[in-house]
């Protein structure tokens, strides 16, 4: 139940360039990342675009909250000088430019809808569509696909409704006890969940049900060689600088 990368450049570049930015998505391919994680909400004007925090100020100079602004006046501001003179410049992308990006280079995406609180239906279904236009090629020739995935049952659900065809991974910290019976409810192929409040136990019980287990944020060599032994298949991270990009 995972056709896809086992290591993903977290938010594009990990700690090594501004998250969620075009230069985070460069950054990640110099070390070899050819499958990435990152988040999209979306602006005022209904546009997805690619943050994550729905407040401005600490990726993003400004202040008050992302769907105060459409998706060019958020192009504009500065997503990039926080994390060095370098960046400096970079806004916050559109969700058609990553993906553009992503094609071009053949980048593999983990989508995470990320909504802003209210908007969890049509942030889902946003980016469902979205995505189902961008691969309708792929989609028709049986070619993989991107994973989308979210912690909100809502925007799942509301995914589903929009692009069933598109596979859907669900995000939670730990792993609830009923986890097998909403992963079915909402007809999910994976659970994504905090490496941190993983046991092997938990993760036996995912994959003798078959389902694809995925792990944020894992960042030293060691601990992604324990969780992989354990079954893992995949994870996202920061240190792409220290963790070789996998198949």
């Amino acid at each position: 139940m995972w056709p896809y990368p086992r290591t993903l450049a977290h938010r594009g570049g990990g700690t090594l360039a501004p998250e969620n930015t075009l230069a985070a998505l460069r950054c990640g391919l110099a070390y070899g990342y050819r499958a990435v994680e990152f988040d999209v909400m979306l602006a005022a004007d209904g546009v997805p675009v690619v943050v994550h925090d729905p407040e401005l100020g600490r990726t993003v100079a400004g202040s008050g909250r992302i769907h105060d602004y459409t998706a060019a006046q958020l192009g504009a501001m500065e997503a990039g000088a926080w994390f060095g003179p370098a960046f400096a410049g970079e806004g916050v992308p559109t969700f058609d430019a990553v993906v553009t990006y992503c094609k071009a280079q053949r980048i593999w995406m983990n989508i995470e809808i990320k909504p802003e609180p209210g908007f969890d239906g049509a942030t889902g279904e946003a980016v469902a569509r979205a995505t189902r236009d961008y691969f309708a090629k792929e989609i028709a020739a049986g070619e993989l696909l991107p994973l989308l995935s979210s912690f909100s049952i809502a925007a799942l659900e509301a995914a589903r409704q929009a692009a069933p065809e598109l596979a859907r991974g669900w995000l939670v910290e730990a792993i609830p006890s009923d986890w097998e019976q909403q992963a079915k409810e909402l007809d999910v192929v994976a659970i994504h969940c905090d490496h941190q409040q993983l046991t092997p136990e938990l993760a036996r019980e995912v994959k003798e049900a078959g389902y694809g287990l995925f792990c944020y944020t894992v960042n030293t060599p060691e601990r992604a060689s324990e969780l992989l032994a354990w079954g893992v298949d995949g994870f996202c991270t920061d240190r792409i600088d220290i963790i070789p990009s996998m198949a």
